[in-house]
């Protein structure tokens, strides 16, 4: 349902968008053919869009990107400009670097010209009421000049360089992540032969992006890393960034990081308490085992990815919790039966929360089976048996009943009406990432059947 809910919403603001492009088009065709008006000189719907020349450009050529374009004026007495300025902030000018308030050369240093956005101001009779009022009580004539602006690359939006340079029709992308000084991309096979001029654009564009990488093939399933090349800038992979107050350090190149999961990172550690035990089955570089260890938990953490577990330790003694984090580099369902199952019994034995985190949704869920028959001796009670917080994907069109099909068959129980799932995020077209929450169940922990 959830699948179904967004694809029609999409499908709505698709919509949306297409009507409001027929209109605006329209719009702008009826004021192109008022002769003789401002209309027609500042309403050309090219006005914002880069000369046509730099169609199919695959090198990044700046100056063909200038242009010189018209846009209505208001002349204002230097002594209520800031009033005026804040009062028309709605109709002024937005460009990036182009600045809302010039001299005016015909008149004398008393008066000054602030730009009108000439898709929202076309006559005098743009202006709304409240603006009228404005004007009139600072005493500013609405009479409309016109004034030649130069308008460069510095001055044009991410969306517009590439929308001119493209082939019209195809996709244009000018999303990327973050991470640190690094913009990760997913770039699109006809988007490959303007990659590298894509990547300049996006450098440009974002202050702090010193490096633009393209992602060149699939996640690998074991390390969690990909092959990637660089599209402009330096080639520094080492990244700083700041999650929920935490700082990590980490190769981009070399390890697996996600900035879109860093709402899910701290959810769960949200449900850890001071003095609970954490097992981070597949840790990366610790975006749950070292906010967990600042809150006051007992962690262990482990990852199969020797690049991972090395900066897995480094973040732990960049943020002063090394002594609260034991760190493994064991694979997963190796340490399941090793140091978890060693620490497990006197565990279960207190009262404090053991958490087990499994982070791998492409093989997590099949790593369940290494709880069968973990241990030997059943304790008195069952109140403090594990938590665990699994992940996977699912292609499924019931995702939540998936995961849970899925989990419980790895398990060899039954979890249906005995967890929670959590829908994490939409990864790609029906693939969404899923979080199956349970306790452990006394039935599976000690039967007498382990898997191996």
């Amino acid at each position: 349902m959830l699948r179904f809910l967004s694809r029609t919403f999409a499908s709505v603001q698709t919509q949306r968008k297409l009507d409001s492009a027929a209109v605006l088009q329209s719009f702008l065709l009826s004021d192109s053919a008022s002769s003789g008006s401002i209309e027609r000189t500042v309403m050309e719907p090219k006005l914002y869009r880069p000369p046509p020349e730099v169609r199919g450009m695959t090198s990044l050529d700046k100056d063909a990107f200038t242009q010189t374009i018209t846009v209505p004026a208001l002349q204002v007495p230097t002594g209520v400009l800031n009033k005026v300025v804040k009062s028309l902030k709605k109709s002024t000018i937005q460009r990036p670097g182009v600045h809302r308030v010039v001299q005016d050369k015909e008149e004398s240093s008393s008066f000054r010209l602030v730009l009108l956005d000439p898709h929202r101001v076309s006559s005098v009779g743009s202006f709304s009421e409240a603006e009228e009022e404005a004007l009139r009580s600072f005493g500013v004539s609405e009479e409309l000049k016109q004034y030649e602006l130069k308008l460069t690359y510095d001055n044009l939006k991410t969306e517009e360089v590439l929308e001119a340079v493209l082939p019209q029709g195809q996709d244009v992308t000018s999303a990327f992540s973050r991470v640190g000084h690094i913009a990760h991309m997913n770039l699109r096979d006809h988007q490959l032969p303007y990659k590298n001029l894509i990547g300049q654009v996006i450098m440009d564009k974002n202050p702090g992006v010193t490096c633009v990488i393209n992602k060149t093939n699939m996640i690998d399933s074991t390390y969690r890393n990909f092959k990637m090349e660089v599209l402009a800038g330096e080639e520094n992979m080492v990244a700083k960034v700041k999650e929920n107050g935490v700082t990590y350090e980490f190769d981009f190149s070399r390890v697996y990081w996600n900035s879109r999961l860093s709402t899910e990172h701290q959810r769960v550690v949200q449900l850890v308490k001071r003095g609970d035990t954490v097992f981070d089955v597949f840790a990366g570089v610790g975006p749950f085992a070292v906010p967990a260890a600042r809150v006051g938990a007992k962690v262990l953490a482990n990852d199969l990815n020797p690049e991972s577990h090395r900066w897995l330790q480094h973040n732990c003694k960049l943020n002063k919790v090394e002594s609260k984090v034991q760190t493994f580099n064991l694979d997963g369902r190796d340490f399941i039966r090793g140091p978890l199952k060693q620490e497990l019994p006197a565990l279960l034995k207190g009262e404090s929360a053991v958490h087990v985190v499994m982070n791998l949704p492409g093989l997590a869920l099949e790593f369940l089976d290494a709880f069968r028959g973990l241990l030997q001796l059943e304790p008195p009670c069952e109140q403090n048996l594990p938590t665990v917080h699994c992940y996977g994907f699912s292609k499924d069109d019931n995702p939540e009943a998936d995961v849970v099909e899925r989990a419980s068959r790895s398990l060899g129980f039954p979890l249906e009406d005995k967890c929670s799932v959590h829908f994490v995020r939409n990864v790609a077209p029906n693939k969404d990432m899923m979080c199956v929450r349970f306790t452990v169940p006394k039935e599976v922990l000690f039967c007498s059947e382990a898997k191996t």
